[in-house]
């Protein structure tokens, strides 16, 4: 028969002890949830929510066609300036360039441009003209103009005197060194111009001339 001492039953604990130990707070291990319950997993958002992702579409449409072709299309071989040369403008321009740029080149060493050229030979033909008088026959702007009589006195081509009608106007004139300048410079430019010229009769190139100056004048 056994003993009471080997059949001893534990008692069991005290129904206070049982709720103080659920009440004591578990101790945290740090480690997050890995995983959404199956409820979370299929539950859709809520009105409000903002959604996480966007969904970029790109409109795509027809690829560009190449040009077409035209089946009879031709290189051009000879350019029809026809129209341009029925132009009185077209003509004069083309006149002028070539006039021009060897003006330019045998103008260089005397350091003149069209322009410079102009304006010393009226001084030189017309000594005490005033600066108003070249403007006017030449087209020039007034500003313009003076730069470019600052420019003669600093190369001692001209020089400045007293207008003997008026006051307040002072003529130009050549200095012995300007007048030197241009003996040669409009020698220079005589010589050109039977160059560019020299398909043109003395005849043809007055009655040129004369046109011309039927436009402009």
């Amino acid at each position: 028969m056994a003993s009471a001492r080997s059949f001893r039953m534990t008692a069991p604990a005290p129904a206070g002890a049982k709720g103080a130990s659920a009440g004591k707070p578990r101790a945290s291990t740090g480690a997050k949830p890995t995983a959404k319950s199956s409820a979370d997993a299929i539950a859709p958002p809520s009105p409000g929510a903002k959604a996480t992702r966007k969904t970029t579409l790109t409109k795509t449409g027809p690829s560009p066609k190449a040009p077409a072709t035209e089946p009879n299309a031709e290189a051009v071989e000879a350019i029809d300036t026809s129209y341009l040369e029925s132009l009185i403008g077209y003509n004069a321009r083309r006149a002028a360039l070539a006039v021009i740029g060897v003006f330019l080149e045998r103008m260089e060493p005397y350091g003149l441009k069209p322009v410079d050229f102009s304006a010393l030979s009226l001084i030189t033909h017309n000594p005490g003209i005033t600066s108003r008088q070249l403007c006017h026959a030449l087209g020039v702007l007034p500003p313009n103009l003076v730069g470019m009589i600052n420019s003669f006195e600093k190369r001692a081509l001209i020089l400045r005197r007293p207008h003997p009608n008026d006051g307040r106007a002072q003529g130009l004139h050549l200095t012995p060194a300007g007048a030197d300048l241009m003996r040669q410079a409009e020698a220079t430019a005589a010589d050109l111009e039977k160059d560019v010229a020299h398909r043109l009769s003395d005849k043809e190139q007055k009655q040129l001339m004369g046109l011309l100056q039927k436009i402009y004048l």
